[in-house]
């Protein structure tokens, strides 16, 4: 997904191994990305490029004249079955294939306003009869369409709307009869209770979920930060010769508190299960629902009702106005090469979707730090030992004044020494270049040259379409041949920058039907984004700040209280409570290229016998925690019990046996039966097993699930409950900033604790 396909990886591996051990070696002590790039591309024959684009026609990505009818059919099954999320989906798909301004259109956005409607989805619904009826939706179809229409403003609590649309309707009829004599009738007793409706019907107050969510997007810094944009004044930029740029506190921050809010600077939706297709009438139209289908490849807000790019089937939006933003900034280049695109993988497309909103930034700049990429060897190794001369990177000559160079002080800034969210801090992220294998690098070079060459292909011009002065033109594209030099290199940069620079965007994802009494979740990554002030943060194994998203905005709060010039720290993703210290430094020296030295990993090397406390066994005698070898001794001590590790081992495995059972009757709607058998379970594991111990927590979380169904089975009004709801609710309680949010008058009033976990527990997950 990151990466290119499997096929091509292979392939360029092969490619790597039958080189001569001296091109190798140009390759792999290459001293500059330009260098890199150079050597690479020439090595780019005709047939690896007619390998990768056999490899991406695989993709269905262009319009297809026999898969909307094909779909809308998919799509009729689903919805006379009630399946209406399901009929949804596939008549999106039909909407996807089909031409601007054809019956196709017309008819999928029709079919799927009906869908829309059964989910009481009355905005979308309303907005998707405006689409059929803008692409030509029959005459004669008409009337059902409007009667939709009215139902949705009725429902809506807009009675004058609605009684427009009713008189719109019988003035239609009258001049154009066009129904049957039984429709008629049909027609007009709906009518009737529509009028009935509009007189009884006001306006809808807006349903918690979605308060939540709005109160979450409007919620800003309190006072923003002069030096880095995005950011709370109480964080301040700083460097080091040893670990680079980092932030730290001005001032005593408490838990809770704000501290970035910042959009990406660039982001990419993750397309989810999306193998390439072939040959064959089952296999060619896809009918699985991927992440590319329900989110907006803009802003990657959930949508039911995506309006599809005019020119090829996979890009979506979430509205109009992102289609068009999205066409404008990168997409005009973008949609003849979405099949190249996703086999190269999501880091390729960050890197050429970088490269493309650079040419919206002051001229000067962008180019000077382009052609500085291929020509100053320091500037070029941003790793380089010479830190004088990085420091004083002069970002296209405006830095000199009145003779005089002022050197910006910390890579990114611009000259007044301001980090903001821009193309600029973009390119000072490290690419780490030397820590990169040969071989991966010579896989991201040739992914890129290949790119460029499609980009050549395709006319330059379209490239260099939207650059702000004519002064950019000028210097980007003197000849074909060195503007991709530049604009190459410059992708490459990225591609190698993203390893330990992406963010993984991540949502909740709710599995199972609304039927169903027990339900799961799951946190699953939607996008990859470039964040350049998120970017910032160090990591920590126990870090002092959360990270969550709403769609392509990432928060930073505090998650406890941080001291007047301690380091705001944030975790990559090994946990101390997730994994062990061993696991969690070789994890991060292999994608971060760093060793851990932060408390918790320290600590955790002072006591290599001790495991992590989610796998830990108590004293079943005073509970305190077991520790050792094969045989295990209490660590009170005013207690001498021992007990072989095997023993409990086998206890352990009774006991999961025992859940394993319960979790049986839960899903077969024995409730009471599955109660009666897991509250003995959390009996037995409370007297060997530590508090903190996983099974502990799985056991509570399948006892909340199973009261909470009980309550839905006799009557009483609940939501579906979420996997994880115990253990979560008892974090929230003791956590600083959960209980800060719980306590905030943010935090919207609800009966349901299940309506509000989807929306917000999304912990913080860097690539």
């Amino acid at each position: 997904m990151d990466l290119p396909v499997d096929e091509w990886k292979s392939y360029i591996l092969q490619k790597w191994s039958l080189l001569p051990k001296s091109i190798q070696v140009t390759i792999s002590t290459a001293e500059t990305l330009s260098d890199l790039f150079l050597h690479s591309s020439s090595l780019l024959q005709p047939e690896d490029e007619m390998f990768l684009k056999r490899l991406s026609r695989g993709y269905l990505v262009g319009k297809d004249p026999n898969a909307p009818l094909f779909y809308r059919e998919e799509g009729n099954k689903k919805f006379q079955k009630k399946d209406y999320m399901g009929a949804t989906v596939l008549y999106s798909k039909g909407v996807s294939h089909s031409r601007p301004n054809s019956e196709d259109i017309s008819l999928c956005y029709a079919n799927r306003s009906a869908a829309l409607f059964h989910l009481g989805q009355y905005e979308t619904c309303l907005k998707d009869i405006v689409r059929a009826q803008t692409h030509g939706y029959p005459e004669g179809l008409q009337p059902k369409l409007l009667l939709r229409k009215a139902e949705c403003l009725v429902t809506l609590g807009r009675p004058h709307e609605a009684s427009q649309t009713i008189s719109d309707l019988e003035s239609n009829f009258a001049a154009k009869p066009t129904l049957a004599a039984s429709q008629f009738q049909i027609l007009q007793r709906t009518l009737c209770r529509l009028k009935v409706k509009v007189q009884e019907k006001g306006n809808l107050t807006e349903t918690s979920p979605a308060a939540l969510t709005k109160a979450f997007e409007d919620m800003d810094l309190r006072e923003e930060n002069e030096q880095i944009s995005n950011t709370s004044s109480s964080v301040s930029l700083c460097m080091d010769p040893l670990k680079g740029r980092y932030l730290v506190a001005t001032k005593d921050i408490l838990p809770g508190e704000l501290l970035v809010k910042e959009d990406a600077f660039v982001s990419v939706l993750n397309p989810g299960e999306m193998p390439p297709w072939h040959h064959g009438l089952e296999s060619k139209w896809d009918t699985r629902a991927t992440n590319a289908d329900l989110y907006c490849h803009r802003c990657l807000k959930h949508t039911l009702a995506p309006v599809p790019c005019d020119g090829c089937s996979y890009a979506k939006y979430c509205s109009q106005e992102c289609l068009q933003q999205a066409w404008d900034l990168y997409h005009s280049i973008e949609c003849s090469l979405g099949g190249l695109l996703l086999t190269l993988g999501v880091f390729c497309h960050i890197a050429l979707r970088s490269t493309l909103l650079a040419r919206f930034e002051e001229a000067g700049k962008v180019i000077n730090k382009l052609c500085g990429e291929i020509t100053n060897r320091d500037i070029c190794l941003p790793e380089s030992k010479n830190l004088a001369q990085i420091l004083s990177y002069d970002l296209g000559g405006e830095s000199k004044k009145k003779g005089k160079t002022v050197e910006t002080p910390i890579p990114g800034c611009d000259i007044n020494g301001k980090y903001e969210n821009n193309y600029n801090a973009v390119f000072s992220l490290l690419p780490h270049t030397g820590n990169h294998s040969p071989v991966h690098k010579f896989l991201c070079a040739l992914s890129v040259s290949a790119l460029c060459r499609q980009l050549e292909a395709a006319s330059l011009q379209a490239f260099t379409t939207g650059l702000k002065s004519s002064k950019l033109k000028a210097a980007a594209a003197p000849m074909l041949y060195p503007e991709l030099n530049i604009w190459g290199v410059a992708m490459l940069r990225h591609m190698l920058q993203l390893q330990c620079n992406a963010q993984a965007i991540t949502t909740i994802q709710q599995t199972g039907s609304e039927e169903h009494l027990i339900t799961d979740s799951r946190q699953v990554r939607l996008a990859t984004g470039l964040f350049p002030v998120v970017s910032l943060l160090n990591h920590s194994c126990s870090p002092n700040t959360s990270v969550s998203f709403i769609s392509t905005v990432a928060t930073v709060r505090a998650s406890q209280q941080i001291r007047k010039g301690q380091e705001i720290l944030h975790c990559y993703g090994p946990h101390e409570s997730r994994m062990g210290v061993a696991e969690r430094r070789q994890k991060l020296r292999s994608q971060y290229f760093f060793d851990c030295n932060c408390p918790p990993c320290e600590r955790e090397k002072q006591r290599p016998l001790q495991g992590p406390r989610w796998e830990a066994f108590c004293c079943h005698c005073c509970g305190a925690l077991l520790q050792g070898g094969d045989v295990l001794s209490c660590g009170s001590t005013s207690c001498t019990e021992s007990v072989s590790r095997d023993h409990l081992v086998s206890q352990l495995q009774d006991l999961q046996q025992q859940v394993g059972m319960a979790r049986k009757l839960l899903r077969n709607g024995e409730l009471e039966r599955a109660i009666q058998l897991l509250l003995g379970c959390q009996h037995d594991a409370e007297s060997f097993l530590l508090a903190e111990h996983s099974v502990v927590g799985e056991i509570e979380d399948d006892l909340a699930q199973a009261y909470a169904a009980l309550g839905k089975g006799t009557g009483r009004s609940q939501p579906p409950i979420y996997r994880r709801v115990s253990e979560w609710w008892r974090f929230a309680t003791g956590h600083p900033v959960l209980r800060w949010a719980m306590n905030s008058s943010n935090w919207p009033k609800s009966s349901s604790m299940g309506e509000i976990l989807p929306s917000v527990l999304l912990t913080d997950l860097k690539l």
